[in-house]
């Protein structure tokens, strides 16, 4: 063997045990870490998905300091912070590139979680349009990394056992081999700036169990992967004015169903094709047994990549969902998801999900059905 060949065997012999031991560290941080995402709260709406209203004015008076402290008291132990791009983005900027008004009043919040012994999920959660921009565009991409690098570099300073960085809410796109790309550059930047803190990573369009199981664990081991349930969306969604067109028309709901509670039920869709599909949610027999098979799905990718794994969304529109119903599918999927060993964050805190009615302002009256079917104590 010609000298120059050996030398490059030995150097791969070397090299190759030690990536090897490097992935094995790392993985053995994110399931250590992983523990501290066992029964978590999104607190949505509040500096994302209100694209009209980020002021001080508003967020200041949506969710805080006694919300956080309920959160903590209810038992849970992290808090998913959903965070638009465009907001980070606006000026005047800070010296770290990100608006200094909006990331201070952020700073505040981690910080309060923090101080209340919440482990935070920062939680990249755009609007559809810069979502289409990171889909299509390579400037798209190239805008959200460099975000990310910047997001990152700023929280590495918090303690990296509690904050967590979450590359994208629900990415929206539909090519899986793309988000694959995408996701990768953008975990590459943040671990550029933070080295120690644990990314989670998600599969492409709306981050449910089957687009996780396109997807192939990253490089980087100090991972956790998320996925989201609201299987099925016939009830879960029932009454929503988003998403299916004819799910604004569905009121009352059960769950789990029977051929005779649907008789009435599939009246309230006024046209064929779509009372055919409210009628599938019946004949597919959805119930506890169903909802475990899906989560066994999920947990089975990760036993086979042997990566840890969360789901960091799941729930029930309340507006006019049967209360019993709601806390019997909530019920089903927590058992569920703790019976594979899977952390769960519900969504949400006191949105149209949530596990507290709140007016802006003023304090939050909490559910104690949402908190006893979440094997909670108030």
């Amino acid at each position: 063997m010609p000298l120059r060949l050996r030398c490059l065997v030995a150097i791969l012999s070397i090299a190759i045990p030690a990536a090897a031991q490097d992935r094995a560290t790392e993985l053995k941080v994110a399931f250590a870490r992983a523990q501290h995402l066992r029964h978590g709260i999104n607190a949505s709406e509040w500096f994302a998905q209100s694209p009209q209203d980020y002021s001080a004015a508003r967020t200041n008076r949506y969710t805080d300091d006694s919300d956080i402290a309920l959160m903590a008291k209810l038992g849970f132990d992290n808090v998913r912070l959903s965070i638009d791009a465009a907001p980070l983005e606006k000026g005047p900027l800070g010296p770290d590139g990100l608006s200094a008004d909006f990331v201070g009043r952020l700073d505040h919040a981690v910080d309060a979680m923090l101080a209340n012994g919440l482990a935070v999920q920062i939680d990249i959660h755009p609007e559809s349009d810069y979502k289409t921009k990171v889909r299509e565009t390579s400037d798209g991409v190239e805008r959200f990394v460099m975000l990310w690098r910047k997001l990152a570099a700023h929280y590495a300073t918090r303690d990296p056992e509690k904050v967590f960085f979450e590359i994208m809410n629900e990415p929206e796109v539909r090519d899986p081999y793309r988000w694959a790309g995408i996701q990768a550059r953008a975990a590459a930047a943040i671990r550029e700036v933070a080295p120690h803190n644990t990314i989670i990573a998600t599969g492409p369009n709306w981050s449910g169990i089957a687009d996780l199981l396109t997807q192939q664990p990253l490089a980087d081991g100090n991972v956790i992967y998320t996925f989201h349930f609201y299987e099925p969306h016939e009830f879960t969604h029932q009454g929503a004015g988003w998403g299916g067109t004819w799910w604004i028309y569905t009121h009352g709901i059960p769950y789990p169903a029977t051929e005779s509670s649907m008789q009435e039920i599939l009246k309230q869709v006024p046209d064929a094709p779509n009372r055919y599909a409210l009628e599938h949610y019946w004949l597919d027999h959805w119930d506890a047994h169903r909802i475990k098979l899906q989560m066994d799905a999920a947990a089975a990718w990760g036993k086979e990549n042997g990566v840890p794994l969360i789901c960091n969304e799941f729930g029930v529109y309340r507006r006019v969902t049967p209360e019993d119903s709601r806390m019997n599918w909530i019920r089903d999927v927590r058992t569920a998801l703790e019976a594979d060993g899977i952390g769960w964050t519900m969504w949400d805190y006191r949105g149209g999900f949530g596990v507290v009615w709140k007016q802006d302002g003023q304090p939050a009256k909490v559910d104690d059905k949402v908190v006893e079917a979440l094997g909670l104590k108030k």
